[in-house]
């Protein structure tokens, strides 16, 4: 098995671009170091390198070719729990050296992904592959952290929150969410929308690649580029709001209709802090 992370990339870059598979056995030892690699968190799908984020593509190549190695397997736990799945892609059994605190009641965390030392898990919630969640999270209940989201430091995903995933296309930035973040109830962050450090998402706030953030504060709006996803900036307080139809047959002066909109209302305060503050005695 490859010693170096540089090796490791090379040899998935190979597997994945290869037609076929001259030893499965190889590949899947291969595989299955990049997995424990991914697991532990010493590899990531997308990684902050001077304030900006860079997406791994050779990561996310890797677990679709898990998906491609592995076969389906019917897998149980006594004779309540009983599922079928790729086997190479396992639930992953946390244990107490783990340090991480899953509440009974169906959370599963699958093998590869990373979830740090004090993070909390409520059920029933779900973390998928290649998500990368730190420490002191709390992940709610029936929250989803999708295959390859990066969650910071002491995020709070309320109950419901859906949080993206993607695996293809293969160079699509994940969403990432920042230290410090709070996400309401159900919210949804999808398409690899960036939000920074200390931002506060109102329940029900959903954000996505085509949906333009008009900031009422400083007078923007914030919208996804071909190169760059949807930007949250730090400290904002999203809540969701409308905007009236301007064009086509709906236009607002024929039948009145809006938009859903996500509005930047205010940026955080000391109001805000004794709104949101988290009780640490919780974890």
């Amino acid at each position: 098995m490859p010693d170096s992370t540089s090796e490791l990339k090379s040899t998935i870059e190979v597997l994945y671009a290869s037609t076929t598979i001259g030893d499965p056995a190889a590949a899947r030892r291969n595989f299955a170091d990049f997995r424990a690699r991914l697991t532990r968190g010493e590899i990531r799908a997308a990684e902050r390198v001077n304030n900006r984020w860079i997406t791994n593509a050779w990561v996310k190549q890797g677990i679709l070719l898990g998906f491609r190695l592995g076969e389906l397997k019917e897998m149980s736990d006594g004779d309540i729990l009983n599922f079928i799945d790729k086997d190479t892609f396992p639930a992953r059994r946390i244990t107490l050296a783990d340090r991480v605190r899953v509440v009974p009641g169906g959370s599963t965390i699958r093998e590869g992904a990373y979830v740090a030392p004090s993070v909390v898990c409520m059920p029933p919630m779900f973390i998928n592959v290649g998500a990368y969640v730190d420490e002191g999270t709390m992940v709610d209940s029936h929250a989803l952290v999708g295959s390859c989201a990066q969650i910071g430091k002491r995020v709070h995903l309320s109950a419901a929150a859906q949080i993206g995933g993607v695996l293809e296309p293969i160079n699509a930035a994940p969403v990432i969410l920042e230290d410090d973040v709070l996400v309401g109830g159900n919210c949804g962050v999808f398409e690899g929308t960036l939000v920074r450090t200390r931002a506060v998402l109102g329940a029900g706030t959903i954000l996505t690649r085509s949906t333009p953030l008009y900031d009422l504060v400083r007078g923007e709006v914030y919208r996804a580029t071909p190169d760059h996803p949807l930007e949250v900036p730090e400290n904002a307080v999203v809540v969701p709001g409308s905007r009236a139809v301007s064009k086509g047959k709906g236009k607002s002066d024929d039948w009145n209709l809006s938009l859903y909109t996500p509005v930047i209302v205010k940026y955080r305060d000391e109001k805000t802090e004794r709104g949101i503050e988290l009780e640490d005695w919780l974890r």
